[in-house]
C-alpha cells in the first residue's frame, strides 16, 4: 500500500514538472524588433524571445537584404513560452497594446513591408485565437482605424544576426533605444507590472 502511494506522489510531482516544463511557439512582427523583443522579454512564462525574420521568399535574409524591402521578409520575434504561466490570449492582448495594428506597412517612422502588423500562427487554434481576437477588437472599437494585421500560417524563421539580439541592454545610448524603445518600455511596464519577471 505504501509502495502505491509512493509511485502515485512520484507521478504527479514527475506531471506537475512536466506541465511546468512544457512551451509552446508564438510568432509576431509589430514594426521593429529591437522594440518587440525588450517588451516580451520582460514577462513572466516567456522562456526566449529570438529577433528574426519571417514571411519572405529568399533563403537566409541579411538585415540589410530584409530592409531593402525586396524580400518580403517581416522584422518578427519568436516567443517560447509556458502556457500554463502566461496564456497565447495573453501574448495577443500584450502585443496589439504595444504597437500600431491599423498602419499598412508602417510604425512610427519605421516604412515598409518590413515593419508590417503580422501574426505568423503556428497551429489553427492559434489562427481562430487571433482571428476571433481582432474581430473582438474591431467591434469593440478599440482602435480610431480598422486593424490590417495579417493572420498569415508560419513560414521558415530566420535568426537575425547576433548584433540584433538584446539589442537594448547592448545599445542603451543609442539614440532609437532612447527615444523610442524605452519610452515604449516604461508604458508597457506601468500597464502590465502583474505579468513582469
Amino acid at each position: 500500500m505504501i509502495s502505491k502511494k509512493i509511485t502515485i506522489f512520484v507521478l504527479l510531482i514527475y506531471i506537475n514538472m512536466s506541465a511546468q516544463n512544457q512551451t509552446e511557439k508564438a510568432i509576431f512582427a509589430g514594426g521593429c524588433f529591437w522594440c518587440t523583443e525588450s517588451i516580451f522579454k520582460e514577462l513572466k512564462g516567456v522562456k526566449k524571445v529570438t529577433p528574426g525574420y519571417t514571411g519572405g521568399k529568399r533563403k537566409n535574409p541579411t538585415y540589410e537584404q530584409v530592409c531593402s524591402g525586396a524580400t518580403g521578409h517581416a522584422e518578427a520575434v519568436e516567443i517560447i513560452y509556458n502556457p500554463n504561466e502566461i496564456s497565447y490570449e495573453e501574448l495577443l492582448e500584450i502585443f496589439f497594446a504595444t504597437h500600431d495594428p491599423t498602419t499598412l506597412n508602417r510604425q512610427g517612422n519605421d516604412v515598409g513591408t518590413q515593419y508590417r502588423s503580422a501574426i505568423f500562427y503556428t497551429t489553427e487554434k492559434q489562427k481562430e485565437i487571433a482571428e476571433n481576437y481582432i474581430k473582438f477588437l474591431n467591434e469593440s472599437d478599440v482602435f480610431d482605424q480598422y486593424i490590417v494585421t495579417e493572420v498569415v500560417p508560419a513560414t521558415e524563421f530566420y535568426e537575425a544576426e547576433d548584433y540584433h539580439k538584446n539589442y537594448l541592454e547592448r545599445n542603451p545610448d543609442n539614440p532609437y533605444c532612447h527615444y523610442v524603445i524605452l519610452p515604449k518600455l516604461e508604458k508597457f511596464r506601468k500597464k502590465y507590472a502583474d505579468k513582469l519577471k
